[in-house]
């Protein structure tokens, strides 16, 4: 029986199997430092030259670079022994619901995420640390420098060594931010599906530096926008020069080919009022038929001159019905001019025609269409609504909470709005700076008001709360636990608000931790017999079969949200996941117990060493397993 890998995929083994597809000959060995043998690598300078239509000599070109980058770059690759621990008592509905609330550092949150919703994920909004010099950097990836590093590292590019670097960075203020984005942004793609897209809050001190990284990760050409995104319309005179009213949210998209971007629907009472309904739907008045401009004269347009009839009842007619019908031409001041429309394409659509009458003047225009089903407008890349107000998300968390205790959360109508913009009503969100889980509050609410099944995935570290703060004294320890609680009351209070709404308000609780095995699992061979024989089991003692049976779904690279079941077969505990694979981690099964889940033919089955007495014992049972189901793939802890 094989054993299950229990660790993150390696990214770099990934990306040379993807380059060796396309150019065989780049690839080729080389001596890892680490364990002194040889592995898989690439060969650089060919593959450069397999790039260029010249010959590849000299080192200028154009990039964008800054202290760390290279080992931000191998941090984004590096697997990791960790996986997530469920914690059922901090879940609401844990049977039944599809959304996910993940606690740790989200780099790694990122690569145990990466193969069970690789390509999974509609949209990922956040919220990252501004870097104004006053954030919590809590984020420790190991490429900070020290000062004596910074500095040999810019030695090397004294003026006069022209480096293909771009050096406008400002040193390890921004390198650190730069480094840590870089890593999270790297490996966040390949959860995006194709047709996904990617939204970013920042403000003045990193949007330069954010869009070159963006740039590189996605692509210059899957940038969308850089929305201009009003938070306080009067202005914030604290500001040097200006009063700043905006911060900023990038969009890229993760292959822009596909995507659509839907209009926002107007909600507005007064711009609701415009609109009015008929047969085909609504409509309100559009662009008057008559032409204007230089190509409007009926010389330059002379088969778009023609009369059309109106009746008493504004009723209008390419023919005369009546001897009481208007005849109407293009006029205007007595000059001839043309219509907008054909003839043919005025009878084709009379009924999404309007016909108004002011005085003795008559006026003849289109009926606008909305692009969707619903009025709707299409969104401008100044982005505001009075309700982007950054007091509004701060009321907003006030009002659950009866008291502040987190500063600036980012408004729910902004998230929403976003969202409705992408989202397809059972897409997945995520969002890995979560903060508040403002972005868990949208998707509820939105899901309320539409009847929506989108389902949400929040990450956050768990950054102790300050001990002076409100959030501190209200008896919150850290961010996490303040976004859990959001969710539990904003679903509360969503619920009163919307009797009648059905709508998924509870999430599963996951934590990051160590792995379920011990170092032994990895690397046998550093042990002796001796010290294999006084270890009694591969998995750690204080793990429970919910931490094993979590830690099968993420080596499965399987979901987190999918229901599951619980039962005892012959006095053993066994796990059904979604009907992905069958667990059982009790000691000694029984072949009774073998027997019955084998017959029920699961794909995949998972034991642990201890389930057997001994060697033979195994054997024994993978027979009886082979023989009743042989397309079942069987796997040990």
């Amino acid at each position: 029986m094989e054993k299950l890998r229990m660790e993150t995929v390696n990214l770099t083994d990934r990306n040379i199997d993807k380059i060796a597809e396309l150019f065989p000959n780049c690839v080729t060995e080389m001596m890892d430092k680490s364990t002194a043998k040889l592995k898989r690598g690439i060969n650089f300078k060919m593959l450069k030259q397999m790039l260029s239509e010249d010959v590849v000599d000299g080192n200028e070109a154009y990039e964008f670079t800054w202290v760390g980058k290279k080992k931000a770059m191998i941090e984004a690759n590096k697997p990791i022994r960790k996986t997530l621990r469920p914690c059922k008592e901090e879940s609401v509905n844990w049977d039944t619901t599809e959304n996910v609330y993940i606690e740790g550092d989200n780099l790694e949150v990122l690569k145990l995420l990466q193969e069970g919703y690789l390509g999974k994920v509609k949209m990922i909004y956040i919220d990252p640390p501004y870097n104004t010099g006053k954030d919590s950097f809590v984020y420790d990836d190991d490429f900070k420098q020290s000062k004596e590093e910074y500095e040999e590292y810019l030695e090397l590019y004294e003026d006069g060594n022209r480096m293909h670097k771009n050096t406008d960075t400002n040193g390890r203020f921004h390198s650190d931010w730069c480094s840590m984005m870089y890593s999270r942004l790297r490996v966040a793609k390949n959860l995006l599906s194709d047709d996904g897209v990617i939204f970013i809050s920042i403000d003045d001190n990193e949007v330069e530096n954010l869009k070159k990284i963006c740039d590189e990760i996605f692509g210059e050409n899957n940038f969308v926008s850089l929305l201009a995104t009003v938070l306080n319309f009067k202005g914030n005179n604290d500001e040097y020069g200006f009063a700043g009213t905006h911060e900023y949210t990038l969009v890229y998209t993760k292959t822009i080919k596909g995507v659509k971007f839907s209009n926002l629907l107007i909600k507005d009472n007064k711009e609701i009022e415009k609109w009015k309904i008929d047969e085909k739907g609504y409509y309100k008045q559009g662009a008057n038929l008559k032409s204007t401009g230089i190509n409007a004269p009926r010389s330059k347009r002379p088969n778009l001159y023609f009369p059309v009839y109106i009746d008493e009842n504004l009723n209008i007619s390419l023919e005369r019905t009546s001897v009481n019908d208007v005849e109407v031409f293009p006029t205007t001041n007595d000059k001839e001019m043309s219509w907008r429309w054909s003839k043919s394409k005025m009878y084709n659509n009379i009924e999404d025609i309007i016909v108004k009458k002011s005085n003795s003047e008559i006026s003849i225009y289109k009926k606008q269409r909305p692009d969707e089903e619903m009025p709707s407008t299409k969104p401008k890349s100044l982005f505001y609504k009075p309700e982007y107000s950054s007091g509004n998300g701060t009321e907003t968390l006030k009002k659950l909470f009866n008291n502040k205790i987190f500063d600036h959360p980012k408004p729910i109508k902004l998230i929403s709005d976003f969202i409705e913009i992408i989202l397809n009503k059972d897409d997945i969100i995520l969002d890995f700076f979560s903060g508040s889980a403002t972005t868990a509050h949208a998707v509820m609410q939105l899901n309320a008001e539409d009847g929506g099944n989108r389902k949400f995935i929040m990450v956050q570290i768990p950054e102790v709360c300050d001990e002076k703060t409100e959030a501190y004294k209200a008896g919150y320890k850290n961010i996490c636990e303040i976004g859990k609680e959001r969710i539990r009351r904003a679903s509360k209070k969503i619920s009163e608000d919307n009797p009648d709404a059905k709508f998924d308000g509870g999430f599963r609780v996951f934590k990051v931790d160590s792995s379920n095995m011990k170092d032994v699992y990895f690397a046998p061979e550093e042990y002796t017999q001796d010290m294999l024989d006084e270890t009694e089991s591969n998995i750690k003692e204080d793990r429970t079969s919910l931490d094993l049976l979590f830690g099968c779904v993420l080596n499965w690279n399987l979901p987190l949200d999918k229901p599951f079941k619980t039962e005892l077969i012959d006095g053993f505990e066994v796990h059904t996941y979604n009907g992905e694979f069958i667990a059982c981690f009790d000691s000694n099964v029984s072949e009774t117990l073998v027997k019955e889940i084998a017959g029920r033919k699961p794909p995949k089955l998972v034991f642990r060493d201890a389930s057997f007495n001994n060697s033979p014992s195994k054997l024994d049972i993978e027979q009886i397993i082979k023989s009743i189901s042989p397309d079942t793939q069987i796997r040990v802890l």
